[in-house]
């Protein structure tokens, strides 16, 4: 069994195992004519059980075979152009070859003392971050397992600034299109069962600021505390970006923590054309940025920054076998004084890799071309008399439904776009996500591959359509 254990006599070993594996991928996603082969969880989970685990294959080869049958086969691939769901993005090889690289050698990024230059390049990526966010130059962070995780943190660091005697006075403000990381947040951190006040949205999906200002003002009246107030630079159903410098004259106003969670719309951070469509972050607390979403990062790469770097204090744990207080005064970087988590994966590898090989404009131009792709999708569906479209994208998020013209009942609409989703999805030609607006069932497309072209775009709008035309025309039939 020692042959199996990575070093300096299993080298060999090593490199034919991965490149055994790496041509066994490269040759799927070759050979891939559609992001899903429309296998069902029922025909999929069979040959699972069947498998014994207590019964080693021991043999690379058979194992990858095997792997065939029950998950590259069946995997659904997001490379592919006509895969619009969920925010999910193609991977570029300079960061899935730092992902070779970051699983072998298996740095821990918690202490010095197990990662020595991984530390450093982390920091580095931070500091990066940091100015391209613009923060100032007291900012820091760490990276994360992901935008959740990245939310949690700050809205921690919140907490404890706001130096309240009771959990229960605590009130944290968003919109009613933001994250569930936030509710799920502030259950975690102990918070009342009313601790989220949910702000109207406008026509754009934008957090109005008017409101804002009502709730903040109504909470000080109550004699209750602004924790924080969490604006989305890229909500999760419709990309809309909220006005973070009006949102950031308000926080200032009332003392509460600015957190900005741009989890998807970090992107623009690198844009070559569309970085003034975050304004105003630079004037956030703290930040989440995913760069597994909007960077082509493979998951999982997040992180969160703060304008303060003492705020961290708020996470920084001592423990004797690992980073005892004496290390703080030796100078030694230990990356766990910052982070929720202790063991963790040099993710930061990823990022790096990316930015020495295409640099930040090679980045922000694949952003650039997925955003200028939703504005051409949407003028596709405005035009379109089959279709409802919401909002003008401000990234890369189209939300729509199909309109029959001799449908006029809204709950048989619904069923029809419901139907449509599932049965595009059962046919592996294409997926698309869904969401509600209102009470009403959407669909959704979410725009992160620059492969994707309008024609794409075009093809699935009229999938999407047949598939609504056949269920609303069995439907008629069933009812006569």
């Amino acid at each position: 069994m020692r042959s199996h254990l990575l070093n300096d006599t299993t080298a060999e070993h090593y490199r034919r195992s991965v490149t055994e594996g790496v041509e066994r991928v490269a040759a799927k996603l070759a050979a891939t004519d559609r992001p899903f082969t429309g296998v069902t969880a029922d025909a999929l989970a069979p040959r699972i059980d069947a498998i014994d685990l207590d019964r080693p294959l021991g043999d690379t080869a058979a194992v990858l075979d095997e792997l065939e049958e029950v998950y590259l086969r069946d995997a659904v691939y997001f490379h592919h152009p006509r895969y619009l769901a969920h925010l999910n993005c193609p991977v570029v090889i300079p960061a899935v070859l730092g992902e070779a690289v970051l699983s072998a050698v298996n740095s821990s990024l918690d202490t010095w003392d197990q990662s020595a230059g991984g530390t450093l390049i982390e920091r580095k990526l931070i500091d990066w971050t940091c100015a391209r966010t613009g923060l100032g130059p007291a900012a820091d962070g760490v990276f994360t397992s992901g935008g959740s995780q990245s939310n949690l943190q700050a809205l921690l660091l919140a907490r404890e600034e706001a130096k309240s005697d009771s959990l229960a006075r605590l009130r944290v403000f968003a919109s009613d299109v933001s994250h569930f990381s936030v509710q799920k947040s502030a259950k975690l951190l102990g918070l009342g069962p009313d601790a989220v006040v949910t702000v109207p949205v406008d026509h754009d999906k934008r957090m109005q600021t008017v409101a804002l200002a009502h709730e903040l003002e109504r909470c000080r009246k109550d004699g209750l505390v602004p924790m924080a107030v969490v604006a989305t630079a890229g909500t999760t159903d419709f990309g809309s970006i909220d006005p973070l410098p009006e949102i950031a004259e308000l926080c200032a106003r009332s003392g509460a923590w600015m957190h900005v969670d741009a989890a998807y719309g970090c992107g623009l951070l690198a844009s070559v054309k569309y970085r003034d469509r975050i304004d105003g972050i630079e004037r956030a607390d703290s930040v989440t940025v995913d760069y597994h979403k909007s960077f082509f990062q493979p998951v999982s790469s997040s992180a969160v920054l703060v304008r303060d770097a003492s705020t961290l204090r708020h996470v920084t744990y001592h423990a004797e076998y690992l980073n005892p207080r004496r290390t703080v005064q030796e100078r030694i970087p230990n990356q766990v004084d910052k982070s929720l988590q202790t063991t963790r994966r040099f993710d930061a590898l990823k990022l790096w890799m990316t930015l020495r090989t295409m640099g930040a404009d090679g980045i922000g131009r694949l952003f650039d071309e997925v955003c200028d792709l939703a504005v051409d999708g949407w003028r596709l569906l405005a035009a379109d008399p089959r279709f409802d479209v919401v909002v003008q994208p401000s990234l890369s998020t189209l939300v729509f439904r199909y309109i029959p013209a001799a449908v006029t009942d809204p709950a048989e609409i619904d069923r029809a776009n419901l139907h449509a989703r599932k049965a595009l999805f059962a046919s592996g030609d294409a997926v698309v996500a869904g969401t509600k607006v209102g009470a009403r069932h959407y669909l959704k497309f979410t725009l992160l591959n620059p492969e994707t072209t309008t024609d794409d775009i075009a093809a699935v709008l009229d999938l999407i359509a047949g598939h609504a035309e056949q269920y609303l025309g069995e439907s008629l039939d069933r009812a006569c």
